[in-house]
């Protein structure tokens, strides 16, 4: 593949002002409803457009003092439709502050412009999962940039990271597209860790009784416990979203899942077991989290039992297909595997009773205790399979779009855009699944183990 600069991809989300409480009561009135992942756009820690400093600035400013070459790309998301031209105004703003950045920016207009060349390659039927409405599609985009480029590398940072080491570059390529002599691959991935503003990497655990059934905060630090052990580079049962370096021998073959509806990042770990490969962990690489204030509790359980039970049906679809590995929660226990497996449903339920009775937000939780489970359970049997549809196509997208010369010369800037000129967005175009042909099933040539 050409030698480029690596891409380091940030996708940015940004809504109108709104409170916790609101938040919570938007989602109350539509617990009895499943969701629709691409279409509900959920998202933790939305940076408000009134903001005077976001954390995207924070972040930008971090990279100036980054040594080596790279690239940037923006990916614009919104958790509100009005906003979208606002946001998108935002970012380039915000960009225009650091001219020494080499930066794109991806939003509606870019998404529309992607749709149409879809639509010429005859793979119209990609463009529904292709969006910015949910995490994995999110990220899809921003690996779709990366081909369009060129790159053969790229790295994912959160908008509310901080980089506060120089060699951040240096450290994140470490080992990457590097062979692995105990099985004869390659290293096509690895996730780095994050920190929180103490400079810790492991969540602060509660002993609270409604958790008893639900130790969320005690799993997932086990699992991070086992990746600070010796060696430097260990394989990995999670990944951080906010710090995650990806080959093209990887995510060229492999994509992200746009259905899930949080924790996309641990799920590709998942996804790129089940096609052959393995992700690792690097403890010497890492960045700062500095997340600011999130949706409710009640509102961050929901789209958690919704993950789990959706990852959970989708390892059970995975085992009617041949061309698959297999993957057990067991092997990925302690986390996610103690939330994936069949009892997830059970133990969520009990959960949401226990916190109905005792704590705050006790409403919330009795509807999540309603209605929760099973709406998930009709989200997920009805979009298990999806991704593997999209998947099977992924490669071959890549592969038409890798240096594609009609997007290329647009987002280079080659092909300039008056924005002022424009009076709306270009909405991305709806796919005819009748009409629309079904792409070739070769799949991009890509180091397998």
């Amino acid at each position: 593949m050409p030698t480029t600069s690596p891409l380091i991809i940030v996708p940015t989300f940004w809504g109108k002002q709104q409170g916790r409480r609101s938040s919570e009561q938007s989602q109350t009135k539509r617990d009895s409803q499943t969701m629709s992942a691409g279409t509900q756009a959920f998202y933790e820690h939305p940076s408000s457009l009134d903001e005077l400093n976001p954390p995207l600035q924070r972040l930008l400013e971090s990279l100036t003092h980054v040594r080596s070459p790279f690239q940037v790309a923006l990916i614009v998301n919104t958790n509100d439709r009005s906003v979208e031209v606002r946001a998108d105004e935002r970012v380039r703003e915000i960009a225009r502050q650091f001219p020494q950045l080499n930066t794109f920016v991806f939003g509606p207009t870019e998404l529309g412009s992607l749709s149409r060349r879809l639509e010429q390659l005859e793979m119209l039927d990609m463009v529904p999962a292709l969006s910015l409405r949910s995490y994995g599609a999110t990220r899809n985009l921003g690996l779709l940039v990366a081909a369009i480029k060129g790159c053969d590398k790229v790295i994912f940072l959160d908008d509310d990271c901080v980089v506060d080491d120089p060699l951040f570059l240096e450290k994140a390529l470490f080992g990457l597209g590097a062979a692995i002599k105990e099985t004869g691959g390659h290293l096509l991935g690895k996730t780095g860790l994050t920190m929180n503003a103490k400079g810790r990497y492991l969540t602060e655990e509660g002993n609270r009784a409604t958790d008893r059934f639900w130790h969320w905060d005690k799993s997932r630090n086990s699992a991070i416990s086992e990746l600070l052990r010796p060696p430097r580079l260990t394989p990995a049962k999670l990944a951080f979203g906010g710090c995650l370096a990806l080959h093209a021998g990887l995510f060229a073959r492999v994509s992200f899942d746009a259905w899930i509806t949080r924790g996309e990042d641990t799920d590709y770990v998942i996804n790129a077991r089940l096609f052959g490969s393995q992700l690792f962990a690097d403890d010497q690489w890492s960045v700062l989290h500095l997340p600011g204030e999130g949706v409710s509790r009640p509102l961050r359980f929901r789209q958690d039992v919704f993950g789990y039970i959706y990852e959970h049906r989708k390892l059970e679809f995975a085992k009617s297909q041949v061309d698959l590995k297999q993957v057990t929660a067991e092997q990925l226990s302690p986390y996610p595997g103690d939330f994936i497996d069949g009892s997830a449903g059970m133990r969520a339920r009990i959960t949401a009773l226990l916190r109905a009775l005792v704590g705050p937000e006790r409403g919330a939780y009795w509807q999540a205790a309603l209605h929760v489970v099973s709406d998930a359970t009709r989200y997920a049997c009805a979009h298990c399979a999806d991704y593997f549809a999209f998947q099977r196509k992924w490669p071959t997208l890549v592969e038409r779009l890798w240096r594609d010369v009609a997007l290329g010369s647009l987002f280079s800037g080659e092909r300039t855009v008056d924005r002022t000129a424009l009076t709306g967005s270009f909405k991305a175009i709806e796919a005819d699944a009748g009409a629309a042909r079904e792409a070739p099933a070769e799949a991009r040539a890509g180091d397998r183990r």
